[in-house]
């Protein structure tokens, strides 16, 4: 595969926030890093809760599949900052929203504290997460669904927004001379996806193509995309819309004889080794430890103080343009999990 051309940095979403007695640096990089750190520290300094609340009990429930390794991050995240806010932390998934919208009723019935959830599929959740406002359990939305977060009734979202994030790549597609680009959309209905490729599309001078595979099946991930890559030599970038499917993106290109680009949303260590190694172009990384730590401790801060944060705005963790450039000094927080 062709070495790639690096790009200049996009520039950094702002996040948040400060949190009682510890408070959180805000989204700068330097920021996060030591906000990161520190709740590291936290978590490993026996277990102890910096705080005197009582033991709340709050349950996260996502979109995700299987052995999706950004989703392990944002617990990686929730974790921590539940280990110093004295809280029990609950984690739940399934990629299918009924099967989703279930597991979130099953904890309203164990009347939690406090619920987390994902809105990938806003028709399945909408019932269900005022069911929860309804039995007076507070709601935060994180990654997914921050269009809306406000007018099912959560509290606030925390995220990227997908439509951003995906102008910023056709920004950055553009810096590089890219003409044609390929958009792997690896989950049906799910509409944060398709929000990233329609922006990638909206800013992206060249011609953008979807693709939908079975995210699920990375053999027919892999065949789908060298196929597409046989039968049209001119496309020379492949966008792939999770960490997971970079590097099968990458062996397809192999396979099929294609010098396109591998290009991917999020973050972790094989990305950031791939990156420093000329595998890939670059990497949109939207902090998704910083979407479960900061959902967790949200959620302690409005039980504690009434506090909401964002104004009725979602609070944004991305997007961030990394690049071979990045990579290297961010290396080892992936291989920690908090990146």
């Amino acid at each position: 595969m062709a070495t790639v051309r690096r790009g200049a940095r996009a520039t950094t979403a702002a996040v948040l926030a400060a949190v009682l007695g510890t408070a959180l640096a805000g989204c700068s990089d330097t920021g996060g890093r030591r906000a990161e750190e520190r709740a590291a520290r936290e978590a490993n300094a026996g277990g102890r809760a910096a705080v005197n609340t009582p033991k709340w009990t709050f349950a996260m429930v996502t979109h995700s599949g299987d052995g999706d390794t950004f989703w392990d991050i944002v617990q990686s995240g929730a974790k921590q900052a539940a280990v110093k806010d004295n809280i029990k932390f609950l984690y739940a998934h399934n990629e299918e929203g009924k099967e989703q919208a279930q597991l979130v009723q099953s904890y309203i019935d164990q009347k939690v504290d406090g619920l987390i959830v994902t809105l990938a599929k806003p028709d399945a959740m909408k019932s269900v997460v005022n069911k929860a406002r309804k039995a007076g359990i507070p709601v935060i939305t994180v990654n997914s669904g921050a269009e809306v977060s406000k007018a099912f009734g959560a509290l606030t979202h925390i995220g990227q927004d997908e439509t951003i994030a995906g102008e910023a790549v056709g920004d950055e597609l553009n810096k590089r001379g890219q003409k044609k680009a390929l958009c792997v959309l690896h989950e049906q209905g799910n509409v944060g996806l398709e929000q990233r490729c329609d922006g990638a599309a909206k800013t992206f001078d060249g011609k953008m193509e979807k693709i939908y595979v079975e995210g699920t099946n990375m053999p027919d991930v892999q065949s789908s995309i060298e196929a597409k890559l046989q039968s049209d030599k001119g496309i020379d970038t492949v966008l792939t819309l999770g960490a997971p499917f970079a590097d099968t993106a990458a062996k397809a290109a192999d396979q099929a004889g294609s010098e396109a680009e591998i290009d991917t949303f999020d973050l972790n260590a094989k990305v950031a080794a791939a990156l420093q190694d000329d595998k890939l172009g670059f990497a949109v990384d939207q902090q998704p430890y910083l979407q479960g730590y900061e959902a967790v401790d949200l959620l302690w801060l409005n039980r504690y103080n009434a506090d909401v944060l964002g104004g009725g705005k979602p609070v944004l963790t991305g997007p961030q343009i990394i690049t071979k450039d990045d990579a290297a000094e961010l290396a080892s927080y992936t291989k920690r999990g908090t990146r």
